[in-house]
């Protein structure tokens, strides 16, 4: 078909006008997409805590949802309230009911994905108590679970709609306790803020807890990079008082009656030491601003454990102490992997090597790219031989996520690998610094 000069003209020039049209629709999408929350559009200055049973085997879970609580302090960025970080073995996002507009997100991980992994979870199901926690709506929220498959792609598997004007949300604090600062450096919602609660401290043990508190402050302080942006973190801690001292060590039919009732021999590892009371560790952190959870058991004994954006757990009085303190903050704060292989665990196949794991300081060479390619030493092979040459570089050395093959970690020796404290390398400070910078809204 032939068109007239005139007509083909005017076809033109609608045609640029339309693609100049899309240009500005993508323009002003892309705006949308990446515009930051306004707090006060959608939030009151307090938090929105919802308790929930996550039950389950292996290979499958289930969702139910135990009480909603309005509590009096919201710890937690007033800018950043979006996870770009895409951690954790499972993620909430908040949505505004009405508008359907996504207003808070976040990562984590928990003991019931830990315990999915164990040979205990292949034969029965269990059931724990899990938390999360995002700023006190305004209106009505839509609340999205999601779990990640065995591909590591993101699956939704339950939501639920809260009213924040429901007369059913509990606004009661169960277990009130004192709080005194550790050390404060400014506004908690521009800070990353840390609350150590302890466990096996009895009443007379108080002036203890106080003073191991500033000595694990310290511990924290003076670790690169932590001391280096000291002047981003808060530290506050909650008298939490035990009837009895200690913690209990099933295998030795050691029991003892503690507030937060932690545990060695967590899934059966000597070493591991947690607790399952999620919910009255969340009633003693509610006494206060927090980001981030510690508990400080009052033991000599070596233990401990950490959980992103769970909880950590260190022990006071070990040799070892400031060396677990670290280590198992990377894990609670950070989202950092184990990077040894050679110790005891109860997981089995924690890690598959056909996937890329999350954690930002192990690969499986499957995604390298969106690892730590751009701060590999220049000239490093991959994989990295650990040879004496290569000590002190950035490459890929075989070995971790408790795996002696196909897995890699960024240098021969890490806190995230050894006992060696204030001994991050170069990939773990990396990620530290961009967690702190997004707690204190940089």
């Amino acid at each position: 078909m032939l068109f007239s000069p005139k007509i083909n003209i005017l076809t033109q020039n609608f045609l640029k006008m339309k693609k100049g049209l899309l240009f500005l629709v993508l323009l002003i999408g892309a705006s949308v997409l990446n515009a930051q929350i306004v707090f006060d559009d959608y939030f009151i200055n307090k938090s929105m805590r919802l308790d929930y049973f996550h039950t389950g085997n292996h290979n499958e879970e289930i969702y139910s949802i135990d009480e909603v609580i309005e509590e009096p302090f919201w710890g937690g960025p007033s800018i950043n309230l979006i996870d770009n970080f895409d951690y954790g073995k499972f993620k909430y996002n908040v949505y505004d009911l009405a508008t359907n507009v996504l207003i808070y997100s976040r990562g984590y991980s928990t003991l019931f994905a830990e315990w999915q992994t164990t040979e205990e979870a292949r034969n029965t199901w269990r059931t724990y108590s899990e938390t999360i926690v995002f700023p006190f709506p305004k209106k009505s929220v839509k609340v999205e679970f999601l779990s990640r498959n065995k591909k590591n792609l993101w699956e939704k598997k339950f939501e639920y709609v809260i009213d924040p004007s429901n007369y059913f949300i509990v606004k009661e604090c169960k277990h009130k306790a004192n709080v005194f600062n550790v050390y404060e450096s400014g506004s908690p919602t521009k800070k990353l803020d840390i609350v150590i609660i302890p466990d096996g401290y009895t009443k007379n043990e108080m002036k203890k807890f106080h003073k191991d508190c500033n000595r694990f402050a310290s511990y924290l302080l003076n670790v690169s990079p932590y001391k280096e942006y000291q002047n981003l973190i808060n530290i506050r801690a909650v008298e939490a008082v035990s009837s009895e001292s200690s913690t209990d060590i099933p295998a030795e039919n050691i029991w003892k009656n503690t507030a937060l009732g932690t545990t060695f021999y967590i899934f059966g590892t000597e070493r591991y030491l947690m607790s399952n009371d999620n919910k009255t560790v969340r009633d003693y952190a509610s006494n206060t601003y927090y980001d981030q959870i510690y508990i400080l058991v009052n033991t000599e004994i070596y233990g401990g454990g950490g959980i992103y954006n769970y909880y950590s757990v260190c022990v006071s009085d070990n040799k070892y102490s400031d060396y677990i303190f670290i280590h198992e903050f990377g894990h609670g704060f950070a989202g950092l992997a184990d990077e040894y292989y050679t110790s005891d665990v109860a997981v089995e196949d924690f890690y598959p090597f056909d996937v890329e794991p999350w954690e930002p300081n192990i690969t499986t060479l499957v995604n390298f790219d969106s690892k730590w390619k751009n701060l590999l030493t220049p000239g490093v092979p991959i994989p990295t031989p650990n040879i004496k040459e290569n000590i002190g570089k950035t490459g890929v050395f075989e070995g971790g996520g408790y795996s002696a093959k196909k897995i890699y970690r960024p240098a021969s020796d890490c806190t995230m690998k050894s006992i060696s404290y204030n001994n991050f390398c170069t990939v773990c400070k990396d990620a530290i610094i961009k967690m702190l910078k997004f707690y204190s809204d940089q």
